[in-house]
């Protein structure tokens, strides 16, 4: 019987929380009805990712918020609309592609706070519910399509948007498409699918094609998993909301490191940052904190459109 090496386990430490100025406390929302079982929610941070400079910005999605957080915590708010914003990845220096679950892409000035459309439908139908978003070295744009999929209805699609405008679907089978990153030579593309409580490996053919699609990691408890991201040996990182775990995979989907958070159990996002892009940022969305954590390998470094 082969026997794993256990993992090294680390606390996450406590970066910043949100000020109280900015919570909206004991207010319903239409999504949190839909998604936290109708409970007031002050706050339910998303979507971390950084610009040039070192701020870090994220999503607020049942207000309609974007905050920037600069290097001492401090927080600003961006841009305040009528949407649901989650993930978020720049498209160039100062406007931030957003995924919208009411209004699907909407681009985001981050200079002007001001928000337009980028892609609302396609061949004129909705989108179920956009969730996350990565680019390619090329510009093509990778993001999932969530909606309210689960195990009972295995719906939730992935697309890839092509730089001339060009919309692939991809996968149309996935339980709860998630988080989405790609391998460090862009051969493969991971999606967490959250209500399948695991990660699908998805190889990218040379047409454009996706083929052989498999499930690479297998999570366990009340949710499953949600942000991912890539280090540049490879290791893929995985954030575990119902578990409070940010896994660290190596090339088997054996964990490595697990970090745990010290802050709740909704540990829903991840990005690096850093001089180095060697800090780990996590939203833990439910009490509206972020935390961090330093690691030893860079993040890949992320692409942006190229139109």
């Amino acid at each position: 019987m082969l026997l794993l090496r256990p993992p090294e386990v680390r606390d996450l430490e406590v970066f910043t929380r949100m000020p109280e100025r900015w919570r909206r406390t004991a207010q319903r929302s239409a999504w949190a009805d839909a998604n936290r079982g109708g409970a007031p929610v002050d706050s339910f941070l998303e979507g971390p990712v950084f610009d040039a400079a070192g701020n870090l910005y994220v999503t607020d999605i049942p207000w309609g918020r974007v905050f920037r957080i600069d290097a001492a915590g401090q927080w600003d708010l961006v841009a305040e609309f009528g949407g649901e914003p989650n993930g978020m990845k720049f498209a160039d220096e100062r406007t931030l592609l957003v995924t919208d679950y009411k209004n699907g892409l909407m681009a985001l000035d981050v200079l002007t706070g001001q928000v337009r459309p980028y892609l609302e439908r396609r061949n004129s139908e909705r989108f179920r519910g956009v969730n996350d978003l990565v680019f390619d070295s090329q510009g093509n744009l990778y993001f999932t399509d969530q909606g309210q999929s689960g195990m009972h209805e295995p719906t939730g699609r992935v697309y890839r948007l092509a730089p001339d405008g060009r919309l692939d679907l991809l996968m149309n089978n996935v339980p709860s498409p998630n988080g989405i990153v790609l391998s460090p030579d862009e051969r493969v593309l991971f999606v967490a699918a959250t209500r399948g409580n695991c990660v699908w490996r998805a190889p990218l053919m040379p047409d454009g094609s996706v083929a052989k699609v498999g499930q690479f990691f297998t999570s366990y408890g009340p949710s499953g998993p949600d942000g991912l991201a890539m280090d540049e040996k490879g290791r893929l990182l995985v954030a575990n909301p119902g578990l409070g775990y940010v896994w660290v995979l190596d090339h088997r989907a054996e964990p490595e490191i697990v970090l745990r958070s010290t802050e709740g159990m909704s540990l829903t996002n991840i990005a690096y940052g850093g001089p180095q892009r060697t800090t780990l940022y996590c939203t833990e969305s439910a009490t509206g904190t972020i935390l961090r954590t330093q690691l030893d390998v860079p993040g890949m470094r992320l692409h942006a459109a190229t139109r």
